[in-house]
């Protein structure tokens, strides 16, 4: 019986070398790597002209994924796919017409907050959820029109629930874990769930330790039922991995990811004053080679090699072949 595929729907590792390998070592077919938090246009291309670099030095790892038959190739080939995607819409700046070049550009997703209040919808950590703005709406349709992928991972419940009815595609949560688990901002409501599975979309489960219950001391077995009680409630088609894997990572990039240039003052955001840096991973998920530990765990909790298949990787394949083309 041939294995199904395997595929993170979020990390933003520090990449190497040494991390390339890991994925190989881990058999992950392909990743969706965040490669924009704060950064315009032009700071972005620079992003992109540094994969350039590392698709060609390590060309016999990784190369650029577009669409599904990519991560075919990729199996095909022992290498891993990687697949661009941004948690912030300030890639676009103001400039609805940058959606469409940064999709021929190879981005596949873009979260329409990070976290704040954004052109386009509400962060979870903001008081007051407004929902999408009316730019918001303009940019969901034409993402909707390019193949570009709604993600609320880091957005408010009215902005999650709008994006859902006003997008003409699935979106995806690609990196959170159910609220009834552990309720952490960032984590989502039965009702946001529901109405993910409900439209077609696809929920990320995340393995960073502030989403997760007992935190950094979360057990793979802990992990493996909440997302078997997930399943019962949306259904095992509706759910994959996003590990939201940030190895080798300095302390200085939590700074980045929270503070940004939007204020002068430290945001400790899913930190805390005491613990301003990257938490420890569990001990059961420290790189990409313990990808393969989920799927005992998923086994152990009662999902069929098939229901895992799909969690580790099918259903995200299904949903890159239904999304990341334009619209006819």
């Amino acid at each position: 019986m041939t294995q199904g595929f395997r595929i993170d729907g979020c990390q933003y590792a520090n990449w190497s070398e040494k991390i390339f390998r890991q994925m190989r070592e881990g058999g992950l077919d392909a990743v969706h790597v965040t490669i924009s938090y704060h950064e315009n246009f032009r700071e972005t291309v620079l992003n992109i002209e540094q994969w350039n670099r590392w698709f060609e030095q390590y060309s016999d790892l990784i190369f650029q994924g577009r669409f599904a038959s990519d991560v075919k190739l990729a199996r095909e080939t022992n290498r891993t796919a990687i697949f661009f995607g941004f948690q912030n819409p300030s890639s676009i700046e103001d400039d609805i017409g940058l959606v469409e070049i940064v999709h021929t550009l190879g981005v596949r997703f873009m979260q329409l907050t990070y976290n704040n209040q954004s052109l386009l919808a509400t962060g979870c950590y903001e008081p007051d959820d407004t929902g999408l703005t009316r730019m918001g709406k303009e940019v969901v349709k034409e993402m909707n029109r390019v193949g570009l992928v709604v993600d609320m991972s880091h957005s408010a419940e009215r902005s999650t629930l709008e994006a859902i009815e006003h997008s003409d595609r699935p979106i995806v949560i690609s990196h959170a874990n159910p609220e009834f688990w552990f309720p952490a901002l960032r984590n989502k409501s039965d009702k946001v769930l529901k109405a993910l599975a409900e439209s077609g979309g696809l929920l990320g489960c995340s393995l960073y330790p502030h989403h997760l219950k007992d935190k950094s001391n979360c057990t793979l077995q802990s992990f493996c039922e909440m997302i078997a009680k997930t399943a019962e409630m949306i259904g095992v088609d509706h759910i994959g991995i996003g590990s939201d894997l940030c190895q080798d990572q300095p302390d200085s990039i939590v700074e980045w990811m929270r503070v940004g240039r939007w204020t002068k003052s430290i945001d400790y955001g899913e930190g805390s004053a005491s613990n301003p840096g990257f938490p420890d991973m569990p001990e059961w998920y420290k790189d990409n080679r313990d990808f393969p530990n989920l799927e005992n765990g998923l086994r152990s909790v009662g999902f069929n090699q098939v229901e895992a298949d799909k969690i580790l990787g099918d259903n995200w394949l299904k949903f890159f072949d239904e999304s990341f083309q334009p619209t006819p």
